[in-house]
């Protein structure tokens, strides 16, 4: 049976994704959900830490949990003992507001290359209506 992963690691599972506390996504209360052949998951909720003063999530965490979880993917894509990927660019477009609850991204990769990679991340609430478009571009450097 061929594998047709974007992993680095071949059999991955969520046990295997590194995730270091005292982290925001940590602070925030961000959490793997599901990781699949091409695409990884996490969720983030929808309180005091995350919402902004008119009661709904805040801009900046919505991108804070599309930046970890790209930024994550592009980690898993590497060969972390030889390379390192840092952010470049993201944006985001923020389609409805949320008050409360748990939200969920999903980065999907647009672009793998030698030395960027391009994730399409969707953030959806719990009733999987569209929260957030964004996209991560991430510099692949060798590791010094």
């Amino acid at each position: 049976m061929v594998n047709n992963t974007i992993w680095f690691n071949k059999n991955i599972s969520l046990n295997d994704i590194p995730y270091v506390e005292k982290t925001m996504g940590a602070h925030l209360g961000m959490q793997w959900v599901e990781i699949g052949q091409d695409y990884l998951k996490m969720s983030m909720p929808v309180d005091d830490r995350t919402r902004q003063p008119y009661g709904l999530l805040h801009g900046g965490a919505s991108c804070a949990l599309a930046e970890t979880v790209g930024s994550v993917a592009s980690a898993l894509v590497i060969d972390t003992d030889k390379q390192i990927c840092v952010g470049l660019e993201i944006n985001a477009n923020h389609i409805r507001g949320v008050k409360e609850g748990l939200i969920i991204a999903t980065a999907t990769k647009l672009h793998l290359g030698s030395s960027t990679h391009v994730w399409d991340i969707k953030i959806h609430d719990q009733n999987n209506k569209l929260v957030c478009i964004s996209r991560l571009t991430v510099a692949i450097l060798a590791k010094r």
